[in-house]
């Protein structure tokens, strides 16, 4: 067998030492041909004898050279196996799959498992199809949304349900690699069997082993579960977390067996120390899990993997757990390594100190080069038919991605000034009030009371120094309006409004001003979904979701210049966190603790169980 190109010389990536060695690798096809210190071109050829190189060798001067591969000099780079993330949302960045494949694959992510809850809590199994049938040259699996909704329909509205028949059809797909995140701790540990008492999330896990037994992992999502509560959840099967670790959670849940998949924030110093100092390599992927749009063009995974190592990980060990883990995680065995008969999906480096992709490799076939990254762009034979088109590249097809009904998917009435005003249901002058106190980093809140005036039987919710949450029901099924009060928004006199809001998607609006809450509101339902935020009456920043009310079908370089403009108004009216997007979205997340609201009303994370607004009138 010949090869069709060779890299020579490169530092390559060897897995199972972690550690880079000198190494030639020959590719044929779309794998993996054959790695060694030293690949001869034929049978007896000295180095120095191939294609490009030889001009006076054996048979003298003017001797016709032989047909043969390419060969790329990869002096000076390291080479490594494309990257694997098995825990994201391509509804995180906002996009679809076409678009996102194009800067996952510059980021040298070659293989994702995407859950497409976000889009099925929308558009639930058709959603997920409309997803799959897009053809990207980055290998998308998927994972079946466990949670949709999140909780149930007694406790929130979706605009659609996942269900057990749901799971049967999905898991003919061999795309389908795992159940994702199993969230409903209740559901899962309640008491149940196989006479028709069982919970649904607990037939989901029995189906799933019944029509693929163990070659369907079963994913989770268990923030601050231990002890007991733990040993439960991990009993009933589900045996991997991807939320926001500590180091004791990190002990605690690999002692039990639990994978664990850390994304940003969970990589502090210390929980970085605890897997390294316990050398938990083989327990431990990274993953991005949600990425902002304007994130994503600053990286995918090889983002995390920097994040890493400045948390104090050795660079070999987390291009392990961004490479080999993940894969054998997922049964993916074809890949997430440099070798002989795997996939031909690999990444050169100029260094490992930036951390940043100079040419990506997927199937065999260049995809990405940076500019100046050597002589890849020379060498024709290198390149695929299949590269990532735009959808803003020159001559790029102008085609709607998806079905007409998923640009009119908000179904909800324009918002009035008394939509914004609490009314209490008996005479006083004061109530007691359970409050969402925000955190400035991640999406926790924390339960307070607070003990607000009453006037005019209002409460004064304002002069507080509050912030008012109101979530509209918009999937056109029962027109629920719920309230909350927030703590540590918004502290000059603004607010925002958005459709993405995890994950039932209905639309939230946030503020201390009434008037600005209106305008944006009404602003979201004209836009067919988005966030949108206003100061002084009316919009001043806009980012546009026509697709599910998620989702935005233009290139995702205009998208994050629009978020971009929204997270400055945020700034500029005090909401202080991390990533103030995503605390606004999921302020109606009800698996995230600790309270939080959905379109039924606030609801304790933790019990699952329904909350007042108003404890007590005084």
């Amino acid at each position: 067998m010949r090869a069709d190109y060779i890299i020579r010389n490169a530092q390559v990536y060897l897995t199972f030492r972690q550690c880079f060695a000198e190494r030639d690798v020959a590719v044929l096809g779309d794998k993996i041909l054959e790695v060694s210190p030293k690949i001869f071109l034929a049978d007896g050829e000295r180095d120095g004898e191939h294609d490009g190189e030889r001009e006076n060798g054996e048979g003298g001067a003017g001797a016709p050279k032989r047909d043969g591969p390419t060969v790329v000099d990869g002096s000076g780079m390291y080479l490594i196996p494309g990257l694997v993330d098995i825990h994201m949302h391509i509804e995180s960045s906002m996009t679809y799959p076409k678009e996102f494949s194009y800067f996952a694959l510059k980021a040298g992510t070659t293989t994702v498992v995407a859950d497409s809850h976000e889009i099925a809590n929308v558009f639930g199994i058709e959603g997920i199809r409309a997803f799959m049938d897009q053809k990207t040259p980055l290998d998308i699996f998927y994972a079946i949304p466990s949670s949709v909704p999140a909780t149930s329909m007694e406790l929130e509205t979706a605009g659609a349900a996942i269900g057990t028949e749901e799971v049967r059809e999905l898991l003919k797909d061999d795309r389908v690699l795992c159940l994702g995140e199993v969230m409903n701790f209740q559901e899962v540990v309640r008491e149940g069997g196989r006479t028709g008492d069982e919970t649904q999330i607990q037939q989901m896990i029995r189906i799933c082993g019944e029509e693929r037994g163990r070659d369907v992992r079963i994913e989770g999502h268990c923030p601050k579960i231990t002890g007991k509560d733990l040993n439960r959840f991990i009993y009933a099967g589900i045996d991997a977390d991807h939320t926001q670790q500590t180091a004791d959670s990190v002990l605690e849940k690999s002692d039990l067996g639990m994978f664990l998949e850390l994304q940003a924030k969970s990589l502090t110093k210390e929980v970085v120390e605890a897997v390294c100092s316990h050398g938990l390599y083989e327990n431990v992927a990274l993953v991005t899990d949600d990425t902002m749009p304007d994130h994503l063009l600053e990286g995918q995974l090889d983002r995390i993997v920097r994040i890493a190592v400045e948390a104090g990980m050795p660079v070999e060990k987390a291009i392990y757990c961004a490479t080999y883990t993940p894969a054998r995680r997922m049964h993916l065995d074809d890949r997430g390594m440099i070798g002989p008969g795997k996939k031909a999906d690999f990444v050169l480096l100029k260094d490992l100190e930036g951390f940043r992709p100079a040419a990506v490799f997927k199937d065999g076939r260049l995809v990405h080069e940076t500019a100046g990254a050597g002589s890849l762009s020379g060498s024709g034979s290198l390149h695929g038919s299949d590269s990532p088109i735009r959808s803003d590249s020159p001559g790029a097809p102008k085609e709607r991605l998806f079905p007409p009904h998923f640009y009119h998917s908000v179904h909800c009435k324009k918002a009035q000034p008394s939509d914004f005003r609490i009314k209490v249901e008996k005479p006083c002058t004061k109530v007691l009030v359970n409050v969402m106190k925000l955190s400035t980093f991640g999406t926790a809140t924390q339960r307070v009371q607070r003990e607000l005036a009453v006037r005019d039987g209002q409460v004064c919710w304002q002069e507080a120094g509050l912030c008012l949450a109101v979530l509209f029901e918009r999937h056109g099924k029962n027109g629920n309006i719920a309230y909350g009060l927030v703590e540590g928004a918004f502290q000059k006199k603004g607010a925002a409004a958005t459709t993405w809001c995890h994950d039932s998607h209905n639309l939230l609006v946030l503020g201390n001003s009434i008037q600005d809450m209106v305008a944006a509101q009404n602003r979201v339902v004209e836009l067919e979904g988005g966030f949108v935020a206003a100061k002084e009456g009316r919009p001043v920043a806009e980012a546009r979701l026509p697709v599910g009310g998620i989702i935005c079908d233009a290139p995702l370089n205009e998208l994050a210049d629009d978020l971009g403009r929204v997270r400055q108004v945020f700034r500029e009216l005090g909401y202080v966190n991390n990533n103030a997007i995503m605390s606004m979205g999921t302020v109606a997340l009800p698996v995230s603790p600790a309270l939080k609201l959905t379109d039924h009303g606030l609801l304790d994370v933790e019990s699952q169980e329904r909350i007042p607004l108003i404890e007590a009138y005084r």
